[in-house]
């Protein structure tokens, strides 16, 4: 597995995808490759000692201004892996319809090792050289939280970047994923959780995909398992509950635990907190190992933690019918191969946690607009339907019940108009991709019929932009 290139893996399923497209050879090279890669190293004063950290950002298109993409933390950050994810962000933001380039960072370190203060120190000094060689800014790239990072991390970028542009007034744009107190977007937090679970909502809802797979259609009753309880895999878990489904087995790092009548997910994150692992959950048996909750009977599996979990060697004991990628890459491309075969449905990443992005660009348009969503209209949606409201109690002489008066005079806040947008986006993006996958049957599967989408969309753009005469 040593030889293993992620950025390899991905270029791989563009070429796939490439034969299903008429576009000029020299197009889908041009679309394929890494625009722009920045590899820096910069000392940070670390205790008493003078360490050299080694981080990067990669723009891999430029059809679209600004480009975008997250900031991972982590040990194993490295150029292939930053290539492959921003390459990964391009596909994803198109086939959204979230008008961006793709982007991604990283920087090489283990965030449990340092202090807040010292990962504020690297943060901000990343930030000062992305903004020496102009590769971050509100119309250049604008970063987001990934593995490793959150809304702290983001309050540190933007702060950094403002004082260092002061006046610019857009310099919230910046970043994303910000704290809501400096910019942020409210429902950003469980945005990718909630966009994996309407995207395979959609799915679940379409009889002849369902019937192929000799399932009923719809969320209700449906046995799902969850690998990474972070904030993806949490999130994705809470809401299949909440909507019927029975969360069946769940996977962490420490171990992995299952119990067929359904597990709550909430009791599960409490007792991990308290007990350090999820292992010895009340009315759950444990796994033997953590991998083996891939393994396990299921309709549903979602791996939501790390790249390459499914491979060459494991696919094959795969027993469930449906899998939702809601992390990056988790499955290798020997793993597509033996789930095509076996007509297991994979609904690939590239669209599916595109929930995150899309809330993201949600943000950015907030901090350039400079008001809140929902400022404007709430309180006059509000009046106007209890006016409506009150007409049609007085014509009918019927009152209506108070939950349901609640329901109907309500005025959207900020995170039902987020919401209600993210949802139209994972509907819009399921149908198009399942739309051309049905007009050429000769696609493999549904990763590929997903770039095929993204590559005729920024195909279209090169060539509107009239770069090829």
């Amino acid at each position: 597995m040593s030889d293993y290139s992620f950025f390899g893996a991905v270029e791989k399923s563009f070429d796939k995808a490439a034969q299903f497209t008429t576009w000029d050879p020299g197009i889908l090279e041009q679309i394929k490759q890494c625009n722009a890669v920045y590899r820096m190293h910069f000392p940070v004063k670390i205790g008493d000692k003078v360490e050299v950290i080694k981080a990067y950002r990669v723009q891999h298109s430029h059809h679209k201004l600004p480009c975008k993409g997250g900031i991972r933390f982590a040990l194993s950050v490295n150029l292939d892996e930053v290539m492959a994810l921003a390459a990964l962000m391009t596909y994803k933001c198109a086939i959204v319809n979230v008008p961006f380039a793709g982007a991604k960072g990283g920087i090489t370190i283990d965030p449990k090792k340092y202090t807040p203060y010292e990962l504020e120190k690297i943060t901000r000094r990343y930030t000062s050289e992305l903004i020496k060689k102009n590769f971050i800014g509100p119309g250049i790239d604008v970063p987001a939280p990934d593995y490793g990072t959150g809304e702290r991390e983001m309050a540190w970028i933007v702060d950094t970047y403002t004082s260092m542009r002061p006046g610019e007034i857009d310099g919230l744009g910046c970043v994303t994923g910000k704290p809501v107190t400096q910019g942020g977007v409210r429902g950003r937090r469980e945005a990718t959780g909630l966009g994996v679970f309407f995207g395979l909502r959609e799915v679940l809802s379409m009889k002849d995909v369902m019937d192929k797979l000799g399932l009923p259609v719809g969320v209700e009753g449906k046995r799902v398992v969850v690998q990474g309880l972070g904030n993806v895999g949490y999130h994705t878990a809470k809401f299949f509950q909440e909507h019927g489904a029975k969360i069946v087995g769940l996977s962490e790092y420490e171990g992995a635990i299952y119990n067929m009548d359904g597990l709550d997910v909430d009791k599960v994150v409490e007792h991990r907190k308290t007990k350090g692992s999820l292992l010895n959950f009340p009315g759950s048996t444990n796994f033997a190992k953590n991998t083996d909750a891939l393994e396990m009977e299921c309709d549903i599996l979602i791996p939501a933690a790390l790249e390459n979990v499914i491979n060459g060697q494991n696919a094959p004991n795969v027993k469930a019918k449906i899998i939702g990628e809601a992390a990056n890459g988790p499955l290798t491309p020997e793993a597509d191969e033996n789930f095509a075969k076996r007509g297991i449905l994979v609904v690939p990443d590239m669209y599916l946690n595109a929930g995150g992005v899309t809330v993201s660009y949600f943000e950015w348009l907030k901090n350039l607009s400079h008001v809140r969503y929902g400022r404007m209209e709430k309180r006059f949606t509000e009046n106007l339907n209890t006016h409506i409201l009150g007409q049609i109690e007085d014509l009918t002489g019927k009152k209506v019940e108070s939950k349901e008066k609640e329901l109907i005079l309500h005025g959207p806040e900020e995170v039902d108009l987020v919401r209600s947008g993210l949802e139209e986006t994972m509907i819009t993006a399921t149908r198009e991709i399942m739309e051309v996958w049905k007009k050429n049957p000769q696609i493999p599967d549904m990763r590929t019929a997903a770039y095929v989408v993204a590559i005729n969309k920024v195909g279209t753009s090169y060539a509107e932009l009239g770069i090829f005469p």
